[in-house]
């Protein structure tokens, strides 16, 4: 596509209805986000089940103004959920609908102390404005192809018909996620974040790169390889492996004998280099102006194209082998940032990805009940290489560290049997182009309890066992687990994505001298205080990733999916969760003590305040603590005798 026809489509998809479509959502995330985490306050009003939330703002004029919403407190974690319906802006200049992100945070966010003594910081609150804004137009972007492409393929597939070709009937299945393979779902799950509000801001990207990198758009890229000298590098890859076997397992022999050729040819030796794959938008935006003196001396030499095709997943920067699926996954470095996170790849979370996955499988395969019952799947991080040249050596290259790295990870595809298919797991709460759920054929050819039972024995017991038996939780939220289905029905669980977030309290250790020595990995963890990385000072705080990520972010979102969309109660929903996790107990007593160390009843949990921090000076996470609906179900069965 060339660049007068990208911008006839941004300008048509700003005047689509997808456009008022995806304003009123951030507009509901941002509200619910401000209110849930107390950056702001509102009156309220009650009428029946619903409230009306007023929040008060002041003019450019020093007038005041007032936002409007309606919506209610839900039973999952307390969470503020805003109807459908427009928020209202009424001012000086009268009463309609809010028409400006921007707006409304200079009017109602100013840096001013909010409800909890907090500051907000006014260069920080710009650059979220920025984000938001930024969310908007690349998510009218994606919803306004994501509609034009299902109209398309539907007539397309009429036409086919017709014609009595397959063509239409194919292309048909691109306008429903129903009937998607996993891959497909990965570029298909277009919605992002269901909570964060700038959940596609994607910074760093403009709209000609948000169509050609971002996984909505489906365009295959392919990867560019350069060679750094191994002095330069950090390295790491799971026992019994190397390099060399990797490469050409993962590139095949004659493109390995290619990329030594163009060392060679460039006067260099390839036994003094390691070969490290990086997104193209990468190498243009961050790799080559940074390391224009490493590639003039070089310690680094771009090697040309990879001859395989890879498509983007949902975070953007891994990307799956389109050419020869079952090949690696590769986690690539981005300085770009989305949700408000960046995607760059830190060098000691490169090298402990390896060490990190060894340890997790030793755990899984000595674990009965993991590896044999609940068949757990993990999709090991296997290698990684990171770029880290003294920072000395190169003053401009000093602010690209983590800029050029990549970790290997095994496919879903390696890991399924025949008849299996899987999901990511966030794809049990996206929505069909006409707004029925993705899951709704299973619930129906199932039945709702029936499904929701199965999910949770088979995909979120294996979890709450690798915490409560082995002492270890991972961040298990949104596509970081892959549901593992028969026709829908739920068998068994793949969790990834482990190099960052893996947490233990080393005294809760089932194993503790299997736990590895990550000093030998990297030397910023010699000394690093409890709680900075891995290793947390308490049961507390493991407990808190699982409940924060599994419970809160996967079973919270489907919990209302469930009740907005099936009508089944989320008071069900916890109802029922709570059992499974009972049933659980009683059939493990040996576990008991470590059951009540690990306690997911606890009356309240700590989330982390994803807006929040985006508005605030300090540097750490910030927290808080909203009701535990486990909690809450379970004292109600007390009272009313059926616990």
């Amino acid at each position: 596509m060339n660049r007068i026809s990208q911008d006839m489509k941004v300008s048509e998809a700003i005047a689509s209805p997808q456009y008022a479509q995806v304003l009123s959502r951030v507009f509901r995330q941002l509200i619910e986000s401000l209110l849930y985490e107390e950056v702001i306050e509102a009156q309220t009003q009650q009428s029946g089940d619903v409230t009306l939330y007023t929040l008060r703002g002041t003019d450019s004029r020093g007038r005041p103004c007032f936002y409007t919403c309606c919506g209610k407190r839900r039973l999952s974690f307390g969470r503020i959920r805003l109807t459908e319906a427009p928020v209202i802006r009424q001012s000086a200049e009268g009463r309609g609908e809010a028409s400006s992100v921007a707006l409304f945070m200079r009017e109602v966010v100013k840096p001013e102390r909010s409800p909890d003594g907090m500051v907000p910081d006014e260069q920080k609150l710009e650059a979220f404005i920025e984000e938001l804004e930024e969310t908007v137009l690349k998510d009218t972007l994606s919803q306004y192809e994501r509609a034009r492409s299902g109209v398309q393929n539907v007539q397309s597939a009429e036409r086919g018909t017709q014609n009595g070709t397959q063509y239409g009937v194919q292309n048909a299945e691109h306008g429903s996620l129903q009937g998607k393979g996993y891959d497909a779902l990965e570029s298909g799950l277009t919605d992002g974040h269901p909570y964060h509000p700038s959940y596609k801001s994607r910074i760093g990207f403009d709209y000609a790169d948000h169509m050609a990198y971002g996984p909505e758009y489906k365009q295959p890229l392919r990867l560019l390889w350069v060679a750094v000298r191994r002095e330069n590098t950090r390295a790491a890859i799971s026992s019994g492996s190397d390099f060399g076997n990797l490469l050409a397992a993962e590139l095949g022999e004659a493109e390995l004998a290619r990329l030594h050729a163009a060392v060679r040819a460039a006067g260099c030796d390839p036994r003094h280099y390691h070969f490290v794959p990086v997104h193209p938008w990468q190498w243009k935006k961050k790799i080559a102006p940074a390391y224009m003196a490493h590639l003039r001396d070089k310690r680094m030499i771009l090697l040309g194209e990879s001859p395989d095709e890879y498509r983007p997943q949902q975070s953007i920067r891994t990307m799956a082998n389109r050419s020869r699926i079952g090949k690696a996954s590769l986690k690539l470095a981005m300085n770009l940032l989305n949700t408000s996170s960046s995607r760059h790849l830190p060098p000691h979370f490169v090298t402990t990805a390896p060490m990190v996955s060894d340890w997790l499988t030793e755990l899984v395969e000595g674990d009965n009940y993991l590896k044999n019952e609940a068949k757990l799947i993990l999709l090991r991080e296997f290698a990684g290489i990171s770029y880290d040249p003294p920072a000395a050596d190169d003053p401009r290259a000093e602010g690209a560290a983590g800029s050029l790295g990549c970790i290997w990870r095994e496919s879903i595809h390696q890991h399924l049997e025949k008849g299996e298919e899987a999901a990511p797991f966030n794809a049990l709460c996206a929505l069909e182009l006409d707004g029925t759920p993705y899951i709704l054929p299973w619930l129906q050819s199932i039945g709702v309890e029936s499904w929701l039972r199965r999910l949770f024995e088979t995909s979120v017991l294996p979890i709450v066992h690798l915490l409560v038996a082995q002492g270890v939780s991972l961040e298990t939220h949104a596509q970081n687990m892959v549901l593992v289905h028969r026709d829908g029905m739920p068998v068994r669980v793949a969790l990834k994505d482990f190099h960052e977030d893996v947490l233990f309290c080393r005294e809760y250790l089932a194993q503790p001298e299997k736990c590895p020595d990550f000093t030998q990995a990297h030397e910023i963890y010699e000394g690093a205080p409890l709680g900075t990385y891995f290793e947390m000072a308490d049961v507390a705080s493991v407990r808190s990733l699982t409940l924060g990520a599994l419970f809160f972010i996967n079973l919270g979102e489907l919990a209302l999916l469930l009740a907005d969309r099936s009508g089944y109660e989320e008071t069900r929903f916890w109802e029922l969760a709570a059992q499974v996790l009972s049933e659980y107990e009683r059939r493990f007593p040996q576990l008991a003590e470590r059951y009540r160390q690990a306690d997911l009843f606890v009356p309240t949990c700590r989330v982390e305040q994803l807006t929040k921090r985006r508005l605030y000076p300090q540097r750490d996470s910030l927290t808080h603590e909203v009701p535990n609906p486990l909690f809450a179900v379970t004292r109600q069965l007390e009272k009313s005798g059926q616990a």
